[in-house]
């Protein structure tokens, strides 16, 4: 298991920042829910436009690159770009700050320690991790 503190998340986000701080977006998007957190802290960052859709030229974020479901729903979006705090893979069209194993749970400082364990038991079970 990870703890990602709110330190670790700052840290990200400089990274994030400094990837893309002379690059020309017309907006962030941050996929809900993961990615949301995210996109607020990097529109103050950059200075960029928070997007309640992505669009041409935007930054789309997530939190976790696991299956490809969500990002690859946004794949086509032309000129944008892509950044996830944690990815299961080996990055090949987007972009991550940390590789995890596959199996890794990740604990998010936003998120509700109190059904930490039901939260991990129905998502092993949903998606038939051993």
């Amino acid at each position: 298991m990870i703890n990602y503190s709110w330190r670790d998340f700052d840290k990200s986000v400089e990274h994030i920042a400094n990837k893309c701080k002379f690059l020309d977006f017309s907006g962030i998007y941050g996929v809900p829910r993961g990615g949301l957190c995210l996109a607020v802290a990097l529109s103050h960052k950059l200075k960029i436009n928070l997007i309640s859709n992505p669009i041409k030229n935007s930054l789309i974020v997530d939190d976790v690159y696991e299956t490809g479901f969500t990002l690859n729903t946004f794949k086509d979006i032309e000129g944008a770009m892509f950044f996830v705090l944690f990815s299961k893979i080996k990055p090949t069209w987007w972009n991550t700050v940390h590789i995890s194993e596959k199996r890794e749970w990740i604990v998010f400082p936003w998120e509700d320690t109190i059904n930490l364990q039901s939260d991990r038991d129905e998502y092993i079970k949903k998606r038939g991790i051993s």
